[in-house]
């Protein structure tokens, strides 16, 4: 071996020697933080400050979408006026501990126009009551594709707590409480599914799923709580429901729990082809389950109601409400608006009610002080079947209107137990003109068509 080689040899073991010797250098755990994205404070953003931090949040949240990064709010209290999202916003905070509080001087804490891809989770924004403009929603968001708010806590919002326009995405698992008009406004939808969010308190409405022209929407509204709905602005319906779906199509409202409404808990007003399935229901002073006005088509099913005035109405035949199933349903225990028979009119106390091309089947009533179920409103009755149902504790257990130009019911192989003023009666509107259909030497009407029906 040459002399050259020996020497570089010698010098290579020199080094490594040294360097095995050197003590071990500690491996630093990036913060957790940065698993999540940008820091804002790395903007001059600071946690707890009792300053306005407007311009230092809008700096870090246009600079991280720019960078095609999420933006995280480490735990703490960030006081700001409006913040616009861009195109690709994502806001990231930590669930319970992360709080945006509103200082006013804008018209919304949280504002998109036209940007899609915006984000928002794990953050609790407060509006502190200050008042906003008509509306408008704490978060306020206009037309934009897939849309994600997640996991958030709105509060103390002094009008909407979020309120979409043109919007795709997912409103999901929030908890909002505590809102001066409705929690979660949509308007023209274009792909939008509200679900598992826990709803506290409003004065207008829970959810509002609206359209400005009659069409398709599609929206799902699903497995959410809802309670404590009140009818502050007054009206005869607009307002106290739990969910209210307007001139949306083929809206599917599924598996919510709803409490203690001052209207309905689901009304749906010419949204054809609406789903009202698998909800519980309890503590709702007017109709439970509506669906009005100019629809055609309405699935109401295997939800529960258990206090209401009214359980299901399917009506307005006159402004070409027609198409139903209502079936597999429980509704017990409701209550009247006034003494029965105290008044001509007097429609509370029913279970069930339906006018046109519609079928009633398989559901239980019990405790009804007016009617199980009724079945058209003077003329306003055409082909509808009333089969297999039980009712217990009813005044009347099914009412058919027998006006001379109504329509064609079936009433066929139902159970009636404790129906005072009879088992299936003929109604003038809503007052009984005639004794039980169901006996013997009781008066015949060509329009209604009793069969196998069991009263005792």
């Amino acid at each position: 071996m040459d002399v050259n080689r020996r020497r570089l040899l010698g010098a290579s073991a020199a080094v490594s020697a040294g360097a095995l010797a050197l003590p071990a250098e500690p491996v630093r755990a990036a913060p957790l933080i940065s698993t999540l994205g940008r820091d804002a404070t790395q903007y001059g953003v600071r946690t707890n400050s009792p300053d306005d931090q407007t311009r230092a949040l809008q700096r870090a949240i246009d600079e991280a979408a720019r960078a095609q990064m999420p933006l995280a709010l480490p735990p703490g209290i960030y006081r700001s006026s409006t913040l616009r999202l861009a195109e690709g916003s994502q806001l990231i905070g930590f669930r319970g501990a992360t709080k945006l509080v509103f200082t006013g001087g804008g018209p919304s804490l949280l504002l998109s126009e036209g940007a899609g891809h915006v984000g928002l989770s794990g953050l609790s924004l407060d509006g502190a009551n200050i008042p906003l403009p008509a509306r408008r929603g704490l978060i306020h968001c206009l037309g934009g594709r897939d849309l994600r708010i997640i996991d958030a806590e709105v509060m103390n919002a002094s009008g909407a707590g979020i309120w979409l326009e043109q919007i795709s995405g997912e409103v999901s698992g929030n908890i909002i409480g505590n809102i001066a008009s409705t929690a979660i406004v949509s308007f023209d939808a274009a792909g939008l599914i509200v679900s598992r969010n826990t709803i506290l308190g409003t004065n207008d409405n829970g959810i509002e799923i609206l359209r400005t022209a009659i069409g398709d929407d599609g929206t799902m509204v699903i497995d959410n709580r809802i309670e404590n709905i009140k009818a502050g602005p007054g009206g005869s319906g607009q307002y106290g429901n739990a969910i209210n779906a307007f001139r949306a199509g083929n809206v599917i409202v599924r598996g919510n729990r709803i409490r203690n409404c001052d209207y309905s808990a689901v009304r749906g007003n010419s949204a054809s082809n609406i789903q009202i399935s698998g909800n519980s229901v309890s503590d709702v002073r007017e109709v439970a389950l509506y669906s009005e006005f100019a629809f055609e088509g309405a699935v109401i099913a295997n939800n529960t109601v258990d206090g209401a005035a009214f359980g299901v109405s399917v009506c307005n035949f006159n402004e070409g409400g027609r198409i139903a199933v209502v079936q597999g349903n429980i509704i017990r225990n409701l209550i009247p608006k006034r003494p029965i028979g105290t008044a001509p009119d007097d429609d509370a106390g029913i279970g069930i009610y339906v006018e046109a091309d519609s079928t009633v089947s398989g559901n239980v009533i019990e405790n009804a002080p007016a009617y199980g179920i009724v079945a058209g409103w003077g003329k306003y009755l055409r082909d509808v079947a009333i089969s297999g149902n039980v009712i217990r504790n009813a005044l009347a257990g099914i009412g058919v209107s027998v006006a001379a130009d109504g329509g064609t019911a079936l009433v066929s192989n139902n159970v009636m137990s404790g129906t005072p003023r009879g088992a299936v009666v003929g109604l003038d509107h809503i007052r009984s003109v005639t004794s039980d259909l169901t006996q013997d030497g009781a008066p015949r009407y060509a329009q209604v068509m009793l069969s196998g029906n069991v009263s005792r």
